[in-house]
């Protein structure tokens, strides 16, 4: 499936379909590239995850964007925690302070049900994914569909930083005081107050991670 995935994101790239427009058929693609259609509609399936195609049920599938998503991704999946929760830090801190301008009452309500299953979880991959869930539900509060998708390519990463962070009792993670606070600000309308109280749930993090780093480097191991 990788081959006919290269073959299908080289043809958007090349302009072989303009952003915007149908791409052929499933059979006739598979045809054109000579391979089967279940590795044409697994290659579709992909491209569609990562925003390149857009599949419209019953109508065809497009294309969203000509830009090649996957060096993004590779130089994401090799990510330290430390770049995680920095560009966490960025991301957070703006999908709050959008969030507490534009949320809705039907918000306010996810909210509320994500913040308590975060709470809630204890065993590690689960309050990853707990926290993963409760940060995209911020920035899907914010309206924005560049910053959600951001997140949403982001998101399998902070996973992954948050259920270390839960084995490791050597970094901190912000508990559930700090995510309250995120929430109220949001609830009350407060864009600042939201903004301040997200980087108040990434920086103590981050603040010992960066302290391990320089630990490693002074020892003379390499920086990630």
């Amino acid at each position: 499936m990788d081959a006919v995935l290269e073959q299908l994101q080289a043809q958007v790239s090349a302009g072989s379909w303009p952003v915007g427009e149908r791409i052929p058929a499933e059979t006739d693609l598979a045809a054109q590239l000579g391979v089967s259609r279940p590795a044409v509609r697994e290659a579709i399936r992909a491209l569609s995850h990562v925003g390149v195609l857009e599949v419209r049920r019953g109508d065809g599938t497009y294309v969203r964007s000509s830009a090649d998503p996957r060096p993004l991704l590779r130089r994401v999946a090799r990510a330290s925690a430390r770049d995680v929760f920095e560009v966490q830090l960025a991301y957070d801190v703006q999908a709050a302070r959008l969030a507490a301008r534009r949320r809705t009452a039907a918000d306010l309500e996810r909210l509320e049900l994500l913040l308590r299953a975060r709470d809630e979880a204890t065993e590690p991959d689960a309050f990853g994914a707990a926290d993963a869930r409760f940060h995209l539900g911020v920035a899907e509060a914010s309206r924005n569909p560049v910053l959600i998708e951001a997140m949403r390519y982001f998101i399998d990463r902070l996973h992954e930083s948050m259920r270390a962070i839960r084995l490791d009792h050597d970094v901190p993670e912000a508990g559930p005081a700090r995510h309250r606070a995120v929430l109220d600000a949001i609830a009350a309308g407060d864009p600042e107050a939201a903004a301040s109280a997200a980087a108040a749930v990434a920086e103590p993090t981050l603040t010992v991670l960066e302290s391990l780093l320089g630990e490693g480097t002074a020892r003379g191991e390499a920086a990630p």
